[in-house]
């Protein structure tokens, strides 16, 4: 049954043709989606917590600055946690493993965008993060309340990524302000687009395609990537109008 036929018997008290099944269903989303939300708000505190004790404790700036080699640590410890939450079903429904993975991949990718972030004055980081937060909590009210279906837009989605990856690819070896403006806006763009399929993906009912309530941390995890990049897009692209 689908979300609107279950609601719709709810709202006419038709509860006499309403299963358990149907309640079942419905809590048990409704408990995915708390927990998942509630996991992300936790990373994104420690997120935030570690980036501007970077930027404001000069000391640990002044480290990182002279340790750049631990970026690429960091970077490298976000891919190796990475691959078995997403491609190792067992791995992220195990608990605690799921849990300790989840941990180690927050704190690596906090400290992977403290190195982004340090490069900034701390009022840029500032406004970065409000922006971010104005265009989360749009998009997210968006994807929960419009009848557009992005879950089966994954072929799209797919196609910006590799334009966003050939235009990235080109900024490296041809510099230019100019290009690195087209980069970030089109990567704001196309992971608004990832946030929003991430999120119906685990709102699930009629949507084409849903994540199972067992992986809350591979939704999780999913949703978290999608807001910190588009933070750091906003962030790099409020640098490059600065400069």
């Amino acid at each position: 049954m689908s979300r609107q036929q279950l609601l719709y018997k709810m709202q006419r008290r038709d509860l006499e043709s309403l299963t358990f099944e149907d309640f079942d269903d419905k809590y048990v989303r409704h408990a995915f989606i708390t927990k998942v939300f509630g996991i992300i708000a936790v990373q994104l505190m420690v997120t935030f917590a570690i980036i501007f004790t970077c930027i404001y404790v000069d000391e640990i700036q002044d480290f990182l600055a002279d340790h750049h080699w631990l970026m690429w640590v960091a970077l490298g410890a976000v891919f190796v946690i990475m691959i078995p939450i997403a491609c190792c079903e067992g791995v992220r429904r195990s608990f605690p493993l799921n849990f300790i993975l989840l941990i180690l991949f927050t704190l690596a990718e906090s400290f992977l965008l403290s190195f982004l972030a340090i490069k900034y004055s701390p009022d840029t980081v500032l406004y970065a993060l409000g922006i971010t937060t104005l265009v989360v909590l749009v998009l997210t009210v968006f994807a929960m309340q419009t009848a557009i279906d992005f879950t089966s837009c994954g072929a799209i989605l797919l196609v910006g990524s590799i334009i966003l990856l050939i235009i990235g690819l080109v900024a490296i070896f041809v510099p230019s302000r100019t290009l690195m403006i087209v980069y970030c806006s089109i990567g704001i763009v196309v992971f608004s687009f990832y946030l929003i399929f991430d999120i119906q993906m685990m709102l699930g009912g009629n949507h084409r395609y849903q994540i199972s309530p067992e992986d809350y941390i591979f939704a999780a995890l999913s949703i978290y990537i999608d807001i910190v990049t588009l933070f750091m897009y906003i962030l790099s692209l409020m640098g490059l109008i600065d400069s």
